[in-house]
């Protein structure tokens, strides 16, 4: 008989045993609460104003056509889009850090982002295509991204540590690619790249929304049933293999899931930097390491991009792209975490 941690409560359906936190939960609908909140203010913000009470009677099919148009043709699918993007690469994030053991692991970091970026920018500016293409050659470029990652790191099992360090490397060779393919680009094309590549939620529409709430409705029974194992799999690979017997098929499946759910939201957003990287920290230290937290992380994802990004459209005379500010907050953390490794590793 397993003595569970305080605080979590067991829910049986169908043979298979769930486990809740509740501490989880509550810190979720808070975070979510807020979402909602500046989401609604973000949607009443423009050259064409209006109130929280006019957002809500036109989401609900009133107003005028001008209105309705401003808003679900404009403004909605943007906010959508921030808080789908910041959910699925949260969530990338939170999943490969306690798949390996590091918080410096996120798919920014490791060249996950900068692998789908190539690979959409690839289509973009050399072969031409459309956004479905566009949204093929994300996850292509991110697939590979992973395989050669992992190829190269994994040397008598994955060290978390091993891991940043050949992303970082990685990464470093893609930012090159890229950069070499801008210089190879007309003006057009090279300005429409740099913007996308920096990360922007301008001119998002439903086709945006579609790719990354398709990815997550998707994602979500798979995320339901794998994440369950993201605990097993931090007590590391013996162990895993040991209370599990299947731990290995579980990291590629995990890792695969965490690929994926990055390269879409890079598809649908571009590669906003350092919010997966930073969302699941803030949630684990909310947590007190007591659940994998793949919901509040989700949640924490959304806030910080749709914050984010409220923040590039008021605070500056000339509107910036969301993955600017991301980057102003997510390069201390960084930092920080960075410096902590080393005390650690210092006082072992």
């Amino acid at each position: 008989m397993s003595v569970l941690p305080r605080g979590t409560a067991v829910i049986r359906s169908r043979g298979t045993t769930f486990r809740v936190h509740k501490r989880s939960v509550v810190i979720a609908a808070a975070l979510l609460v807020a979402v909602a909140g500046f989401s609604l203010w973000s949607l009443t913000l423009g050259k064409y104003g209006l109130t929280a009470s006019q957002v809500v009677d036109i989401l609900q099919g009133g107003g005028n056509l001008i209105e309705r148009d401003v808003i679900i043709g404009t403004r909605l699918p943007r906010v959508l889009v921030a808080v789908l993007a910041g959910a699925a690469f949260a969530m990338s994030g939170a999943i490969l850090q306690r798949i390996a053991a590091n918080p410096l692991v996120s798919p920014d970091v490791i060249g996950i982002n900068t692998g789908a970026a190539l690979g959409a920018l690839v289509v973009l500016t050399i072969i031409g295509g459309s956004a479905l293409s566009t949204i093929v050659g994300a996850l292509v470029g991110a697939l590979t991204t992973i395989g050669l990652i992992l190829l190269i790191a994994n040397k008598h099992g994955i060290s978390g540590y091993r891991l940043v360090l050949v992303g970082i490397g990685m990464t470093a060779m893609l930012s090159s690619l890229i950069s070499f393919i801008l210089t190879r680009a007309n003006i057009y094309e090279a300005h429409n790249a740099a913007v996308w590549l920096t990360g922007s939620l301008a001119n998002r529409g439903w086709l945006h929304v579609s790719i990354i709430g398709t990815t997550l409705v998707l994602a979500l029974p798979f995320l339901v049933v794998w994440g369950r194992n993201l605990s097993l799999l931090e007590l590391g690979d013996e162990l895993a293999s040991t209370l599990s017997g299947n731990a290995a098929q579980h990291r590629i499946n995990l890792t695969v899931l965490a690929c994926v759910l990055a390269a879409m939201a890079t598809a649908a957003a571009g590669p906003i930097g350092f919010v997966a990287l930073v969302a699941p920290q803030i949630v684990r230290r909310l947590l007190h390491e007591r659940s994998p937290g793949l919901v509040p992380s989700a949640a924490a994802g959304a806030l910080l991009i749709v914050t984010a990004d409220l923040a590039a459209r008021t605070l500056f005379p000339t509107e910036l792209p969301v993955g600017v500010l991301t980057a102003v907050l997510g390069a201390p953390v960084l930092i920080y975490l960075l410096a902590r490794a080393s005390k650690i590793g210092h006082a072992g």
